[in-house]
């Protein structure tokens, strides 16, 4: 059985199913998962060198991005199967799944040390490239990603050298999920930051009549939507490094699925500037023998510095994120019309 996607309205039905589907799957396992993880004493261990006051936080349950990993990898799977012709189903999961597991890695080993130390940044990094460098082999030997690379707002196609490409897709995966992981340091702050991206994505997957972009970035959009029931302040329950290496993945695999890769840059703009943050702020410690550009980074922990609430920083960087994901829209709105 194939899914057959007649109009829009059908579309509409197919993406507002994954979303429930996933929202409810992934309410479901968070309901078991925390309790289950609070009695294993799987709780987070705090970065010595972070804001004082989040020394509170010490022993929440970490590792909860297995619950909107569940909800969205169900989804998948099952439109899979009805899809049964198009790769993209699998591919989309199995390559968030990867990257989740580099993540899970870095939670474990920080649980077994009970220290907020976990893959050395060598190995973590090492494990991205060779995750990406599959992911954009495996794309491009089966066809779904050429050399041509789509700039949104100008609605003009470069092709461009095979080997550059390649990375250059490289990069963005690996920016990808180190911005979204950094993202990661305050409650509901990297959930709240991409339900926005994921929500973007589905309208132009609903635009294009793209199916299993559409069911990923639904499913995506229900697993956080839920998660974040669990996730906002006060959290009850962390993404940990393993729901953070997902969701990088995911946005990834999406964006390069409707082969529009440099969407990515306004789309994920605070994965960017958190990440830049980070960047600016130890280059120019190193550079100037010990002085900071900012109180603390990344951005949001700079914010916190600044007397911002975690609530405060919740609701401006994911409104920012929310205006961008609108300017991207109709950046590549006019591509297929």
């Amino acid at each position: 059985m194939r899914i057959n996607v007649k109009g829009i309205e059908e579309m509409f039905v197919w993406l507002a199913a994954a979303f429930f589907v996933s929202l409810i799957i992934s309410f479901t396992v968070g309901l078991v998962l925390v309790p289950a993880l609070r009695k294993m004493k799987a709780g987070q261990s705090i970065r010595e060198d972070g804001p004082v006051w989040h020394n509170k936080k010490q022993g929440t349950p970490t590792m909860g991005g297995i619950i909107f990993i569940s909800g969205f990898s169900i989804v998948c799977v099952a439109a899979g199967f009805l899809e049964i012709t198009n790769g993209m189903h699998f591919i989309i999961p199995v390559f968030g799944l990867l990257c989740a597991i580099i993540g899970f890695m870095d939670d474990f080993k920080k649980l077994r040390q009970k220290r907020n130390l976990g893959l050395s940044a060598k190995k973590k990094f090492a494990f991205q490239i060779i995750a990406a460098v599959a992911f954009v082999a495996v794309m491009r030997i089966t066809g779904i990603i050429t050399a041509n690379l789509y700039i949104p707002f100008f609605g003009i196609v470069r092709q461009i050298p095979v080997i550059p490409y390649f990375v250059f897709a490289v990069i963005v995966v690996v920016g990808t999920l180190n911005g979204v992981n950094i993202t990661d340091g305050v409650d509901g702050l990297a959930t709240g930051v991409t339900i926005p991206v994921a929500v973007c994505y589905l309208l132009i997957a609903a635009l294009w009549s793209d199916v299993s972009a559409g069911i990923a970035a639904a499913a995506l959009t229900g697993g956080l939507v839920a998660f974040l029931f669990f996730n906002f302040h006060p959290a009850k329950v962390f993404m940990g490094d393993t729901g953070a290496h997902f969701i990088g993945g995911v946005i990834c695999a999406v964006a390069f699925a409707m082969d529009m890769p440099l969407i990515l840059l306004p789309l994920g703009i605070v994965y960017f500037i958190e990440a830049l943050s980070d960047i600016i702020q130890i280059s120019y410690f190193k550079i100037t023998k010990g002085k900071r550009v900012f109180k603390m980074a990344p951005l949001h922990h700079h914010f916190e510095m600044s007397g911002w609430s975690e609530y405060k920083i919740f609701t401006v960087f994911t409104a920012v994120s929310a205006i961008f994901a609108v300017i991207s829209y109709y950046g590549v709105y006019g591509r297929f019309n």
